[in-house]
């Protein structure tokens, strides 16, 4: 009987251990890459700091000590999302808007990677360092944000997804880039391996989660890298789980690059409407 009893007393106790770091499936977790638009290119401005739904988080990815945060913990998600000093990214205004249309049970996350003026190659497994070592003297500054990951984004986006599931369940894939790879026609091929190896390295099934893809600014907009979008219209051929989010009517700053604060709130709902029409809902 005593061996019974102590049989039990450590199954109940695996049990409870198993339900306290079990995902919780009301927490949706949304991955974003990319790269300066991604980032957070926005000007942030008070409205953008304001009614941050507590339900909204976002899983810190490097050291902010400037901000109170730390790296693999959770925080009410107020801007900057993506590093310390970091402007408005479209990820905020989507977590906004995905909000608005879920259960108040429902909290939605976000892991958030990205690299200025980066080519696609940056999260590429095998190729980055490649990359890396062939931008330094181009473009030393892109170089100092890859440190801040530990000189390998892709890496610490995967790190920073293993500790969200411990919490939630992942729910998609948000990206924007493509103004580095202007022109390669490789790019949805690129996406394609980037968003197998994402899902490989965190035990998903192939296929499983829409992956947002963000126009660069428009034509309409005078968009310096507008031809990108052409490219960028073909991803769905390549990758079937992917979603073209339009950037057309969006506003952008005199670079012709980068969206401007109000382009990005509401290309961010943007994201929000296009997964949500991807999903048979409005």
């Amino acid at each position: 009987m005593k061996n019974v009893f102590v049989y039990l007393l450590i199954s109940a106790s695996l049990l409870a251990g198993q339900v306290c770091v079990a995902q919780n499936p009301n927490f949706h977790i949304y991955l974003c890459i990319g790269q300066s638009n991604m980032e957070g290119a926005g000007r942030i401005e008070a409205q953008d700091t304001l009614t941050i739904d507590p339900r909204f988080k976002i899983l810190e990815a490097v050291d902010c000590p400037q901000i109170n945060r730390a790296k693999g913990q959770w925080y009410t998600a107020k801007p900057p999302l993506c590093r310390c000093r970091t402007g408005l990214s479209p990820a905020d205004y989507f977590g906004r808007a995905m909000l608005e249309t879920m259960p108040n049970e429902q909290s939605l996350g976000l892991v958030h990677v990205a690299v200025a003026g980066s080519k696609l190659e940056i999260f590429d497994k095998v190729k980055y360092k490649a990359y890396l070592d062939s931008s330094a003297k181009e473009k030393p500054w892109m170089i100092n944000m890859a440190k801040e990951y530990g000189g390998n984004p892709y890496e610490r986006l995967i790190e920073m997804a293993r500790i969200a599931q411990k919490s939630g369940v992942i729910k998609g894939i948000l990206l924007h880039q493509g103004e580095s790879n202007t022109g390669d026609k490789t790019w949805p091929a690129q996406v394609k391996k980037l968003y197998d190896d994402i899902l490989a390295d965190l035990n998903l099934a192939p296929n499983s989660i829409p992956l947002l893809a963000g126009e660069v600014v428009g034509a309409d907009q005078g968009g310096k890298c507008a031809s990108m979008n052409e490219i960028i219209a073909t991803l769905p051929q390549t990758l079937p789980k992917a979603v073209v989010v339009s950037s057309k009517g969006l506003p952008a700053v005199p670079d012709k690059l980068h969206f401007s604060s109000e382009g990005v709130r509401d290309f961010g709902k943007r994201y929000a409407a296009a997964l949500l029409v991807a999903e048979g809902r409005k």
